[in-house]
């Protein structure tokens, strides 16, 4: 009976012991993962950011803009492929580009567009997007690739788990440029017309405002902060051409939760959503990670339908 006795004793403790690590261990995944998507969101606020500052200013939305990043992404990798320019070095090289590129798309396309342009804007920037993943196919092929450099493959311990350095690197870039933006949207001359273009079209064109430069500049910035963000997500997916596909779905539901043409809705919007998948992916299953930003956007919008910070009569800063 004492025999018996010890070895229930010991069963419990071990039982105990076994419990309390996989809670620690449970623990750390999902510490890991707040700290992951909240960095990883951040990265997302920079590619949705020029998603809703072009709605905000042109009241288009924008489809290619997930063919963009992955565009932006193949410019930095032939870079480092051809001329082994280091991936975010080369954003001297590809935001410029980018941002011309931008030009010529909103006054050869958009520009054009004189009603209905919501409406339109979608066709015809689903078909810029179905060119571009056109293009990369016919020239670099369907193959998954990836971007390169000491800083993706590398991490450092933080706590209990480790964090790759990329991630951290991703995030800076992203406060760095987010930064620049505000910087420029109320600190400059140019950003007092962006922001009243924002507010009130014909209102600004009224003051003297020539909205279709401030239009063209704003698509072109959108674009060359797609750029930015293809080098953060091309250095942690793999992607091929079709990529763009799910990642202008996630940009969609980021702008929609956060209020079409809001800025400060886009990036709470980022971090909430990629905090929550990244959660999701490690209590539940990685399957439902995709599939729960379309369950908030779901309920939100059942509650608020203009988003978390859009207006209900329309445009938003």
């Amino acid at each position: 009976m004492v025999g018996q006795s010890i070895h229930h004793d010991h069963c419990d403790k071990l039982l105990v012991e076994t419990y309390q690590l996989v809670r620690e261990f449970m623990a750390n995944l999902i510490i890991g993962a707040v700290i992951t998507g909240i960095l990883t969101g951040g990265v997302y606020a920079l590619m949705s950011s020029g998603l809703t500052l072009i709605f905000g200013v042109m009241e288009i939305i924008n489809i290619a803009q997930g063919a963009l990043v992955i565009l932006g992404a193949y410019l930095s990798y032939w870079l480092q492929a051809n001329y082994h320019v280091d991936i975010l070095i080369g954003l001297l090289i590809t935001m410029p580009i980018m941002f011309i590129l931008g030009l010529l798309i909103e006054m050869a396309f958009i520009r054009p567009l004189k009603r209905n342009r919501t409406m339109l804007s979608i066709l015809v920037t689903f078909a810029i997007a179905m060119i571009i993943e056109g293009v990369l196919t016919n020239r670099v092929g369907a193959n998954y690739v990836e971007l390169n450099a000491w800083y993706v493959n590398a991490s450092f311990k933080i706590g209990n788990f480790y964090l790759p350095y990329i991630y951290v690197f991703g995030f800076l870039l992203s406060v760095f440029l987010l930064s620049c933006l505000y910087f420029l949207l109320y600190r400059t001359k140019f950003g007092y017309s962006l922001r009243a273009s924002m507010q009130n079209r014909t209102a600004a064109e009224l003051i003297g405002i020539d909205v279709e430069r401030v239009s063209a500049i704003t698509f072109g910035i959108g674009v060359a902060l797609a750029a930015a963000g293809g080098v953060a997500f091309g250095a942690t997916n793999l992607f091929n051409p079709n990529s763009h596909y799910d990642l202008i779905s996630r940009l969609l539901v980021i702008i929609v939760l956060g209020g079409l043409g809001s800025l400060r809705g886009a990036l709470i919007a980022s971090v909430v959503l990629l905090v929550i998948g990244d959660v999701t992916a490690v209590v539940w299953s990685p399957v439902w990670s995709s599939t729960v930003f379309f369950i908030v956007l779901i309920t939100v919008l059942v509650i608020r339908p203009q988003g978390l910070f859009g207006q209900p009569e329309g445009r938003k800063q």
